[in-house]
């Protein structure tokens, strides 16, 4: 039989051995409560103070549209046949006079100039659900010959222009063919409606960027 002191002097060692593990128990419970109080007095003061949300975001992307720089929208390729005769005037073409048939094949570009954009070409709605783009209007770039798809088709010289063909190839002649050719398919590209193409590629490209941030309205206008 076991001796009633005995079990009271374990139970009290069991007691204080539990005493520190109820004491950590206590504080963490008090420090939690704490944290509690100090954030609902917080967010009290901040939801009754009163103050207002200034918004100093500037255009959003409107760097990284500048960063596009010239972007190239649209390409158009064009075949021209130059008809150049030159001739004395008052001797016939069999004796003084020449006339070429040159067939020129060449591209032109049509761009969208990004990198001067000003700081109002973006306008962004307050709820940033719409936004606005003015860009300038697309323009051509220089016709690109091909030299080796390009070649003379006929060509006809009177006595004085093979005489003088044998001991000159008349370089001259060759760079004037070459600069009417790019004349011509300058002025054929700006009827062509090639830089409308390109302003219509412009937009698809910017509203498809746009939207996929989240905007769902995209206005893309030119000035």
């Amino acid at each position: 039989m076991e001796d009633p002191g005995s079990i009271e002097s374990d139970g009290r060692r069991r007691l204080r051995a539990a005493l520190p593990l109820v004491a950590v128990v206590l504080a963490a419970l008090l420090a939690v409560l704490t944290i509690v109080q100090v954030r609902n007095v917080v967010q009290g003061i901040g939801d009754h103070a009163g103050g207002r949300t200034v918004d100093r975001s500037g255009p959003v992307l409107l760097q990284s549209v500048r960063d596009l720089a010239r972007y190239q929208a649209a390409t158009g390729s064009f075949q021209v046949i130059v008809d150049l005769e030159k001739d004395a005037g008052f001797l016939p073409p069999t004796v003084v006079g020449q006339r070429t048939l040159f067939v020129a094949i060449g591209s032109v570009d049509a761009y969208v100039d990004f990198s001067r954009l000003g700081d109002d070409a973006m306008t962004v709605s307050a709820d940033r659900r719409a936004v606005q783009v003015r860009l300038p209007h697309a323009a051509l770039d220089r016709p690109n010959l091909d030299h080796q798809r390009s070649y003379v088709f006929s060509q006809e010289r009177g006595i004085v222009d093979r005489v003088r063909a044998f001991f000159d190839q008349a370089p001259n002649e060759q760079a004037e063919l070459y600069q009417v050719a790019e004349r011509k398919i300058g002025e054929a590209a700006a009827q062509s409606g090639l830089a409308d193409r390109a302003e219509a590629n412009a937009r698809v490209m910017l509203q498809d960027m746009l939207r996929t941030l989240g905007y769902q309205q995209v206005s893309i206008t030119y000035a």
